[in-house]
């Protein structure tokens, strides 16, 4: 009971907070425009780059970066800190906190859902590929390494940016599994994640088996 209350009070702040959307805000504050109506009308960090350009896609990066890192920090300190769950041996943090691992995926996934379905934008948000990119380094240098490795090589081969998202999603619990890192909490945690960027990519899939889907070019769409 006390490890669902640590974790309820945990994804509330989570979900605020990745519902803070990097593209719209730098969209409407830096170029007074909305991503939203652009593009392919995604508020996500490809469709951004698409429009506007790298400029501006760095900033896009550091709002969800930060808004992922915030909560994530605080669900596995708040887990680690007032559960009876033993400390998790995660690398970055464990000479300086007793983190909880349940707590980071958990406070992750939250981030994921609130950027796919925020609050603040009538629940039409992105897809959650950098919040669970971000959410890879707080949990085993290793996984992160594996998933964005798919990540990169995928689409770099494909340029398929959803293909290489895909791939990445589907590597992070089964890398989790191959790697021995946590225990079925974990896991089923990791693989909701995975689930919510897959499923938000639905119609990407249907493009992609199409032949429809457009591939990544570091050039800009006029």
């Amino acid at each position: 009971m006390r490890v669902l209350l640590l974790l309820i009070v945990s994804a509330i702040p989570a979900y605020l907070l990745g519902s803070v959307n990097g593209a719209i805000i730098t969209s409407k504050y830096l170029y007074r425009k909305d991503i939203r109506q652009y593009g392919s009308g995604n508020p996500g960090l490809t469709n951004f780059y698409r429009v506007f350009g790298k400029g501006g896609a760095l900033l896009v990066v550091a709002i969800d970066v930060v808004k992922t890192v915030a909560p994530v920090v605080f669900g596995g300190w708040l887990l680690g800190r007032f559960s009876d769950m033993p400390p998790s041996e995660i690398w970055l943090f464990r000479r300086f906190f007793e983190v909880s691992l349940l707590g980071q995926i958990a406070a992750g996934f939250f981030v994921m859902l609130g950027h796919c379905f925020p609050v603040f934008y009538g629940f039409k948000g992105g897809k959650g590929v950098m919040a669970a990119g971000t959410i890879l380094f707080f949990i085993d240098w290793r996984v992160a390494l594996i998933s964005w490795g798919a990540f990169i090589v995928i689409t770099a081969v494909t340029r398929f940016v959803s293909f290489g998202s895909i791939a990445a999603a589907a590597a992070y619990p089964v890398s989790m599994i191959w790697l021995g890192i946590g225990d079925a909490k974990e896991v089923i945690a990791a693989i909701l994640c995975a689930t919510l960027l897959i499923a938000r990519h639905q119609r990407n899939v249907v493009r992609l088996v199409k032949g429809e889907e457009s591939r990544f070019s570091f050039r800009r769409e006029k």
